[in-house]
């Protein structure tokens, strides 16, 4: 992709364009699902949160399922095996209570989510692997009742919004696993091995398609809910969600804010119409994105006002940030339908995040700043 991780975030979420062909549109959803690499950081809060309640709902399945899978065992498998695979799937049922309890007390850790979803799908794997390995040499018959095992945690796959290269590590590890099974039970590269090995593969192809889908969907919905549709910047709800959450799980960090408007925005709408206004808002976003970091937050707080998070930005940072801004917007070039000039200013008002202060407070203040540099001639910032 020609843009990098750090420029993807900190430009506003792209839309295609009326110009934009299939093709392009259908790489750029692909590049989405492939990793979570190009997923923004507000994203991949979302998305964890989604993929906790899938964890939540298929483990809870699972730790009903697997004791009740003893009386199978019975019927099944060698007496001399039983005494291993009942403790066996003892630990498995006390592993997905720890799932459980592991995803549902991980609201806002990433990374402990992630780590439940697998752990739900190693598990069952994993008491496969030992039922092979204790098989006793020309039990294949045994093996009924558990070969499905592969094939069920593959179709699993497709639950979940899995990124296609995390679906499809997991189903090249199914394929190891049934190719170990089709070891011990002699069937490895038989026709009705190689069947298996066909209907496994096809199983992947179709998790993959959903996993595909169901991510682009997300990401379609997330985009809809939390960003502006005309510049693709957060919305003013998102903002205030990002803000509360700075609070939550970033006490005691210094942040920033800067709060800016178009100075005589409607001058330009009565002067050059409101598709000409429209233009020139996307193009201020553009340019606003273009000056920040990328764990910075950029939002359109309403009509022709912007608010940006500085995250650990004290006050002569974020007034050295703001002054970037105001030339960069002076320094543009805008133009109407018919080539001529539009000139474009921008006033803003800064203030830094106080110890004991909420962040409305720092928002109106931010406010109050932003005011006294539009009453005091505009095109100027104004630090608090």
């Amino acid at each position: 992709m020609s843009a990098t991780h750090e420029e993807r975030r900190n430009q506003p979420d792209e839309k295609p364009s009326p110009e934009s062909s299939p093709v392009s549109t259908a790489l750029s959803s692909f590049w989405d699902t492939l990793s979570s690499r190009h997923h923004s950081r507000d994203f991949i809060f979302a998305h964890a949160h989604y993929l906790r309640s899938r964890v939540l709902a298929v483990g809870m399945i699972f730790a009903v399922m697997s004791p009740l899978w003893i009386f199978i065992d019975g019927i099944m498998l060698p007496a001399e095996l039983q005494v291993y695979t009942r403790m066996g799937r003892l630990l498995m049922t006390l592993g997905f209570v720890g799932v459980l309890w592991l995803a549902w007390s991980s609201v806002d850790r990433i990374g402990r989510i992630r780590l439940s979803a697998g752990l739900l799908l190693a598990q069952p794997a994993a008491f496969y692997a030992l039922v092979l390995f204790l098989m006793p040499q020309g039990g294949t018959y045994e093996l009924i009742g558990y070969s499905f095992i592969p094939f069920l945690l593959v179709a699993t796959l497709s639950i979940f919004p899995f990124t296609l290269l995390e679906s499809l590590a997991a189903g090249v590890t199914m394929h190891v696993l049934l190719s170990f099974a089709q070891k011990v039970d002699g069937s490895w590269l038989t026709p009705m091995g190689l069947q298996s090995q066909w209907l496994l593969a096809t199983l992947l192809i179709v998790a993959l398609t959903a996993n595909h889908f169901q991510l682009s969907l997300l990401l379609r919905l997330y985009r809809q809910a939390t960003h502006d549709a005309l510049t693709g910047l957060l919305n003013r709800g998102a903002l205030e969600r990002r803000l509360k959450d700075i609070e939550r799980t970033e006490e005691g960090q210094v942040y920033s804010l800067l709060m800016m408007d178009i100075d005589h925005f409607k001058k330009v709408n009565d002067t050059h119409g409101h598709s000409v206004g429209d233009k020139v808002l996307r193009e201020f976003a553009r340019l606003l994105a273009l000056q920040v970091r990328a764990g910075d937050y950029v939002a359109r707080y309403g009509g022709e006002e912007f608010v940006v998070i500085l995250v650990g930005t004290g006050r002569e940072a974020a007034g050295m940030v703001a002054e970037r801004i105001r030339e960069a917007i002076q320094a543009a070039t805008l133009f109407d339908h018919d080539g001529h000039p539009v000139p474009v200013t921008t006033s803003v008002g800064v203030a830094t995040h106080a110890p004991g202060e909420t962040a409305e407070d720092t928002l109106k203040r931010a406010d109050v700043y932003l005011y006294d540099a539009k009453s005091t001639g505009r095109n100027r910032v104004c630090l608090g």
